[in-house]
């Protein structure tokens, strides 16, 4: 996750997004995403799910996995998405209780 802090601040910045900005669309500090732009600390897998969507880009992107910076729904019904939300927001419960 080297890059991630670097991917943010670009992306955040072609929005024409302020910190304060970003940090108020995702619910979270200011302080927050300066340090998720300096590395010092990573978002959650809810506040880096919510950081691709408000940027309109993948987790896969910000995370150096994928050198795609748009995540396609397009090709989704609205029924589909809202299913793979589901799935993200279980995955995520069933992190937090195993650890």
């Amino acid at each position: 996750m080297v890059y991630f802090g670097s991917k943010l601040r670009q992306l955040r910045q072609e929005k024409g997004y302020t910190q304060q900005q970003l940090a108020d669309k995702l619910g979270i500090t200011k302080g927050s995403v300066s340090a998720y732009e300096t590395s010092a600390k990573y978002p959650s897998v809810d506040v880096l799910r919510k950081i691709a969507v408000t940027l309109n880009t993948s987790t896969d992107f910000l995370l150096g996995l994928s050198d795609e910076r748009v995540f396609n729904l397009d090709f989704l019904t609205d029924d589909q998405i809202h299913i793979i939300n589901s799935l993200i927001a279980e995955f995520n419960h069933l992190n937090n209780k195993n650890n």
